[in-house]
Formats: structure tokens, sequence, C-alpha cells
């Protein structure tokens, strides 16, 4: 069984940065693939980053350049750096991880890839 606990969500200006943090238990960390979707009111859920166990990422095009996706395997953590947010950006975000496969070079894309996922944090970009 794998917890994840996200935080670092909340109301931020056109512009400005946020970190999300999401800390993992029960497994072993490093050996895990994660990523973060996230999920507007009316629209499709999209993975907007994900990272391997080898540390190989992948964005979304809509985030390219403004994103960034890390992992500290000492802490057992997983961040994504937000910055240069939009509007658009505005939906739930959620932590997941694949506890089942390890991919070393290959960031899974598919939400059915992943076994487990955080409770989602909001984030919500208004002036």
């Amino acid at each position: 069984q794998v917890q994840l606990v996200e935080s670092g969500g909340g109301l931020v200006q056109p512009g400005g940065s946020l970190r999300l943090s999401c800390a993992a238990s029960g497994t072993i960390f490093s050996i895990m693939d994660m990523g973060w979707y996230r999920q507007a009111p009316g629209k499709q859920r999209e993975l907007v980053a994900g990272i391997t166990s080898g540390g190989s990422t992948n964005y979304a095009d809509s985030v390219k350049g403004r994103f960034t996706i890390s992992r500290d395997n000492a802490k057992r953590t997983v961040y994504l750096q937000m910055n240069s947010l939009k509007p658009e950006d505005t939906a739930a975000y959620y932590c997941v991880v694949d506890s089942r496969t390890t991919s070393y070079y290959t960031v899974k894309t598919s939400a059915d890839e992943y076994n487990y996922w955080g409770q989602g944090t909001q984030v919500t970009v208004s002036s």
C-alpha cells in the first residue's frame, strides 16, 4: 500500500509561482515512476509532468518551459515547480505513482499506468 500526501496548492496571481510536493510512503520510493496530473472543471484529465525512476522527464506541451518536475529519493518526495502561472493552469493537481513496474527511461503517459493517486491539491491562478 502506498500513501501519497500532497501539499503546496493555493491561490496565486498570473505570472506567479507555486511548488507542489508529494510525499510517498509504503514502498521503495527510488524505483517508482511518478507524475502529476491535473483536471479542471469540464475538462479532461491530463498528464502535466512525469518522472521515471531513472530521472527521465516528460511534460505536457502547455507547461514546457514553465514547470519542472523533480524528485528527492532520500526524502521520498516528488515536486512540481510551477512558474509563470496562467489562469488556464487552474485545476486540481494529483500526484500519481506506479508501484508495479519501473520504466527507467520512458515516462508513462497513460493514467491507467499509475496505480496510486493522491487526494489532489487545488491550484487557482487568478487576479
